[in-house]
């Protein structure tokens, strides 16, 4: 595409989309390469982990530094056994809200490639894709029963509203939505499967994730970097709005509120903490940054969306 044609997208978008176009691949030729290394680097959860094994005493089910209370007022009142069990609370939430965005991710993925055609590398990897978030939701699910806890689904208003963003969303907002899903839950498990204070199980479970989830995240932002470049001006504006209110869903639905009352904690104590929490705030944002770098780079965080990112607490 050349520069003479990038010039003619209206107003400020000129920039965005000329200084977008040099990093774009051959969409093929990634899904290739996508395609090759998931043929050397998949996992079936239910062979490579030991399931029976008994949680081991002493060991954390989360890291502590990731649970949302660390560090507050009342974190340093309760003893070391109801921080414990808050942790594991805590990993069946993330655990289901993971389940829960992965399944809307599918239906994402099923649609982008409804129209395209079937022998492509992107429809293979796509479909690829497609059986990994199988495999991780299964693997999930079986994580939240060995754990002994309850599944934490989101509450009612949000999945309602998530079936109405996956059904009606545009292809950038979808990928956009992909990625806000994907990055932040795997900045905290590139953190969790190296730590030798937690959990075998847990270990095991989030480093089958990043692996897998790291060429998902590839495919997302080429794609989203495409779309951005080629998609109408009404579109990049609505996928800057759906991706700010996407944001600002899921800072809400991060955690669910009963794992406090789950442990012995007074619920509206603990949201109130969790929400004045520095050490919390920095997490969240730390665990997005990554994420927040490569959108405003693209373009996505302007306007009214970087106003909704902004109050999800997610954006300095």
């Amino acid at each position: 595409m050349s520069t003479t044609t990038t010039a003619s997208a209206p107003g400020g978008d000129a920039r965005i989309l000329h200084d977008a176009l040099g990093p774009l691949r051959e969409r093929e030729q990634v899904a290739a390469r996508l395609l090759e290394a998931s043929a050397k680097h998949s996992f079936d959860p239910d062979r490579e982990l030991d399931w029976d094994a008994p949680a081991e005493d002493g060991k954390w089910f989360w890291p502590p530094e990731l649970v949302s209370l660390y560090d507050t007022p009342l974190w340093r009142r309760m003893p070391e056994e109801q921080r414990m069990d808050l942790a594991r609370h805590e990993a069946a939430s993330l655990a289901s809200l993971g389940i829960w965005f992965e399944i809307i991710l599918m239906q994402l993925l099923v649609r982008h490639i409804y129209d395209k055609s079937v022998t492509s590398n992107h429809v293979r990897y796509a479909l690829t894709e497609i059986a990994d978030e199988c495999r991780h939701s299964m693997m999930f699910a079986r994580l939240i029963g060995r754990n002994g806890t309850p599944a934490y689904p989101v509450p009612r208003r949000y999945h309602d509203m998530a079936r109405v963003m996956k059904t009606v969303s545009t292809t950038p907002g979808s990928f956009a939505a992909t990625l806000l899903g994907e990055e932040i839950l795997d900045w905290m498990q590139r953190l969790t499967f190296p730590d030798e204070r937690v959990q075998p199980l847990i270990r095991g479970v989030t480093r089958i994730h990043v692996v897998e989830e790291a060429r998902h995240v590839r495919y997302a932002r080429e794609e989203l970097r495409r779309q951005i470049v080629t998609s109408p001006r009404w579109e990049r504006e609505l996928t800057r709005v759906t991706c700010g209110q996407t944001a600002r869903v899921f800072s809400l639905c991060f955690i669910n509120p009963a794992v406090y009352e789950n442990v012995g904690l007074r619920r509206e104590e603990a949201v109130a903490q969790v929400r004045a929490s520095g050490h919390r705030r920095e997490v969240m944002r730390s665990g997005a940054r990554r994420l927040t770098d490569f959108l405003d780079d693209i373009g996505v965080l302007r306007g009214a969306g970087r106003a909704l990112w902004k109050s999800s607490g997610l954006l300095a």
